[in-house]
């Protein structure tokens, strides 16, 4: 096929000329005429490409002697608003279009294309260049980010979409990523709420961007949860993060708080010697792999004997912790291989960290934002499945907590 251009229009000038985003993405605006130009080239790409010749070239005598035979006016939206295309026609009915097919009439192929590889964590300049590439046509970084900057009012209805009322587990962690703010570059911080619902399936409840952590920042973002109908929280998984246990108990007064027991261990274990650390791990295993609770506190305590004069802070932190660490020995072994560790929320991380590892510095927080939106939009459509043996799980959980299920 050969290579697609838009000749009739310079559309740098044209970007100049756009003073809204109603002149780019609106009505008329310039995303509409340029989609439309494209299309058309390449309907007619696809054309010459049927008939084996280009538009006006004669025919071989050899050749079956298939011509062009005008075109059928079709309208078909896009997200850009109506397009109205001229579909070339063949005398012998035979041409079947790709770009827009038969009997379809929605086109969003262009901007979908350019926000699923921003999603993907590509620059403005790599999308120009790919594109460049694809369609022969030159698209400016400014018009991309506007183009990306459509999904803004997707990502703000989705942060502030209406919950379940009941969330039988929620894990809480951070991501750190560095921001240009005010001509300097800080690091900020998207807080990440993980939920699973009643039905086993996992969602992000919301992400909030923030550079002081504390009992205030937490207590709006548990405010928030409680003002999109959220009623109830039975367990909530957390990395010791400051201020969120008195928020969210402030908020959901019953919750149960499980720490996350491996991050406890890899904080532990950064001030062991490295001689000594195998030995250890090997005895806080026996903590926190305890049948039960009293078991748990009795092998602490053999921790406490045999190490503390070593590492006195090491076990001080595990006795001043305890309430939070050993939540989940109230539990069968099925529920606690599911809340002793945020790592389900740390694997949706490091997936952000995929879409996001292009872009060092992000120019403005909606920048990250628009980012991060498009980023768990991709990530969540593979979660398609409950988690393993839920059935199990909830049987359990509605037993220990009838009363707070069948209140909501």
């Amino acid at each position: 096929m050969r290579e697609i251009s838009v000749p009739d229009i310079d559309y740098q000038d044209e970007v100049k000329k756009c003073k809204t985003m109603e002149d780019v993405v609106g009505k008329n605006g310039l995303m509409q005429r340029l989609l439309k130009d494209v299309i058309q080239q390449l309907l007619e790409a696809e054309m010459d490409e049927q008939l084996g010749r280009e538009k006006y070239q004669r025919a071989n005598e050899s050749d079956n002697k298939n011509y062009r035979n005008g075109y059928s006016r079709k309208n078909v939206d896009s997200s850009f608003g109506e397009l109205e295309l001229d579909v070339p026609r063949d005398r012998k009915s035979e041409f079947e279009p790709i770009v827009v097919k038969k009997y379809e009439t929605k086109c969003n192929e262009l901007d979908k294309k350019i926000i699923g590889l921003y999603a993907r964590g590509m620059s403005t300049r790599d999308i120009q260049a790919e594109l460049e590439e694809l369609y022969g046509i030159d698209v400016s970084p400014t018009m991309i980010s506007k183009i990306t900057d459509k999904v803004m009012t997707s990502a703000a209805e989705w942060q502030n979409r209406m919950l379940d009322s009941i969330y039988p587990i929620v894990y809480l962690d951070a991501v750190h990523f560095k921001v240009r703010d005010e001509h300097r570059i800080v690091t900020k911080a998207a807080y990440i709420c993980m939920g699973i619902d009643m039905e086993g399936y996992k969602d992000i409840l919301g992400i909030w961007i923030g550079e002081a952590e504390g009992a205030k920042f937490w207590l709006g973002v548990c405010n928030d949860l409680k003002n999109r109908g959220v009623k109830d929280i039975l367990i909530a998984c957390m990395d010791g993060l400051k201020g969120l246990p008195d928020a969210i108990k402030a908020v959901f007064p019953e919750v149960n708080i499980q720490s996350c027991i491996i991050h406890q261990i890899r904080n532990s274990i950064k001030y062991v010697s490295y001689k000594n650390k195998k030995e250890f791990i090997r005895d806080l295993k026996l903590i926190y792999k305890a049948p039960t609770e009293e078991i748990a506190l009795a092998q602490l305590d053999s921790l406490k004997e045999k190490w503390n004069a070593q590492y006195p802070m090491v076990i001080d932190s595990w006795y001043n912790n305890w309430d939070k660490l050993s939540t989940f020995f109230a539990y069968s072994e099925e529920i606690r291989k599911i809340i002793y560790t945020t790592n389900s929320l740390e694997g949706f991380n490091r997936q952000l960290r995929k879409f996001t590892k292009a872009k060092t510095v992000f120019p403005t927080d909606d920048s990250l934002r628009k980012s991060l939106y498009l980023a768990t939009d991709c990530v969540m459509k593979k979660w398609t499945a409950p988690i393993p043996n839920w059935g199990i799980t909830l049987s359990q959980l509605t037993i220990k907590f009838k009363e707070r299920i069948e209140n909501i």
